[in-house]
């Protein structure tokens, strides 16, 4: 697998080269989901027309692409998950070949969710609270009857994360170490469009649901959705059961060690940015609302948010940005 990704990193890297007339190009990163593909046509439109450079993508796995970002075949990395693939990382910042300049968000969230109307309801459509006192996933047991499982009325159904994903076993586990599966039926979804589905049909149904869902995501970007509160992230209670919350992830910009002397300016850039998990999932909710694309979206930002994005940058630069808006 290495090998044909350092064979497709290489591939794609001499095309690039073989079709620009100026080594003035700047590679993104797309490690294959819509966020990070937002971020970069963010920072791309803006070093396009504030700065003059061209820009590229190379796509491949997270994996393949932080790979690329250590040998240089790819200069900027605008969501990396650090976590995810927390030795790779810190192995290139330690050697120096990646250079970490800003966090872009980390407020990021995952764990048991429900519609926010299900606790404080909601007048404009006539629906009233069902559990005004619900707050964490330890008052579940109380409220069972409220989130019935279709197919065994006995219980209740908590929608579970898809099969092989990691958090699955968390919540497996979490499910026995909380007594859960007392009172719910965990209920695993084929996949993550099922589990979406899910939310969409009932949200429009506004019927109760209980489910795992993360963010950011377009999900929560257009519905009203409330995490339940859990135990504060603690590692040893995190090893012991999952008996707390997931623990939040660091998500930088990062950027290749050569960069500092290709672009200094554009490394400057990118140690201002800083977006949120509660932003990124509004861009989210505007690409599915509008059948929208990661270009699209971008400008959306940049025409919504000029307050945020002109502190990124020297007046002169966010003055062109805005002019070729």
């Amino acid at each position: 697998m290495i090998a044909i990704g350092v064979i497709f990193l290489i591939t794609a890297c001499s095309s690039r080269n073989d079709t620009s007339e100026t080594s003035d190009v700047l590679v993104f990163a797309d490690a294959g989901w819509d966020s990070i593909r937002i971020h970069n046509s963010i920072a791309g439109f803006i070093l396009e027309n504030g700065y003059g450079y061209k820009t590229d993508v190379i796509t491949g796995s997270s994996s393949i692409t932080l790979q690329g970002l250590i040998q240089g075949d790819i200069d900027i990395y605008m969501e990396a998950w650090t976590d995810n693939f927390k030795e790779v990382y810190d192995t290139g910042i330690k050697s120096g070949d990646i250079l970490e300049l800003s966090v872009n968000f980390d407020d990021n969230a995952q764990g048991l969710y429900v519609p926010t109307y299900v606790i404080k309801g909601d007048a404009e459509r006539g629906l009233d609270p069902i559990a005004p006192d619900l707050k964490s996933v330890k008052d579940l047991p109380k409220y069972w009857e409220i989130f019935k499982d279709p197919d065994n009325p006995n219980q209740g159904r908590i929608y579970g994360s898809p099969p092989n994903w990691f958090a699955d076993e968390v919540l497996r586990t979490k499910f026995e170490t909380y007594g859960l599966d007392e009172h719910y039926d965990y209920f695993n979804p084929g996949s993550d469009t099922a589990l979406s589905t899910s939310i969409v049909s009932a949200v429009q149904r506004g019927e109760p649901w209980v489910g795992y869902y993360w963010e950011p995501t377009w999900i929560m970007g257009k519905y009203d959705m409330t995490l339940l509160e859990d135990e504060p992230y603690d590692e040893a209670k995190w090893e012991d059961g999952y008996a707390c919350e997931f623990p939040g992830v660091k998500v930088t910009v990062a950027v290749n060690k050569d960069l500092a002397e290709k672009a200094p300016e554009v490394v400057e850039f990118l140690k201002n940015y800083e977006t949120s998990s509660e932003l990124t999932n509004k861009m989210l909710a505007y690409m599915q609302e509008n059948d929208a694309d990661a270009d699209e979206a971008a400008k959306w930002f940049l025409q919504e948010y000029d307050d945020l994005w002109t502190q990124w940058l020297p007046e002169d630069i966010a003055s062109k940005v805005k002019e070729a808006l």
